[in-house]
């Protein structure tokens, strides 16, 4: 996979979960299923997912200048660095799912490994042919 296709994967994926987490704040999924049931009330759950919420569409936006969708106000190396943290971070989160109590939560192992093979080939196919045609 091109990293072109890995980050139209991830807007499609992106999306999907900025619905499932608007789905929350809207109460047509319990919020109970989510954050392995450690919320108490309605004030957290609100909390918690307006915070999902804004990462996701930061995550989008880093990468809509990754692929050149979106002019770039940020230079590419921030870009870069904010496209490693994410990839930590969804590696760390996947590694807590696969140890969740709930088997919903464990479902979201799939997704969390989608997106750190998916930030993986962003950027390291495209440190590759960057590397290749250096040498040419």
């Amino acid at each position: 996979m091109n990293p072109k296709s890995a980050i139209k994967t991830m807007f499609y994926l992106l999306v999907a979960v900025i619905l499932f987490h608007l789905c929350i704040m809207i109460k047509i999924v319990p919020y109970e299923i989510s954050w392995g049931g450690r919320l108490k009330n309605d004030f957290e759950m609100y909390i918690f997912e307006t915070i999902s919420v804004i990462i996701n569409l930061f995550l989008f936006s880093i990468l809509l200048i990754k692929g050149k969708y979106l002019r770039a106000f940020i230079s590419m190396k921030i870009v870069n660095v904010t496209l490693w943290i994410f990839f930590i971070v969804f590696g760390l989160n996947t590694i807590g799912n696969i140890l969740a109590k709930t088997n919903f939560e464990k479902f979201f192992t799939l997704l969390t490994l989608a997106f750190s093979i998916l930030i993986w080939i962003i950027l390291n196919k495209e440190k590759n042919r960057t590397d290749n045609k250096t040498y040419k």
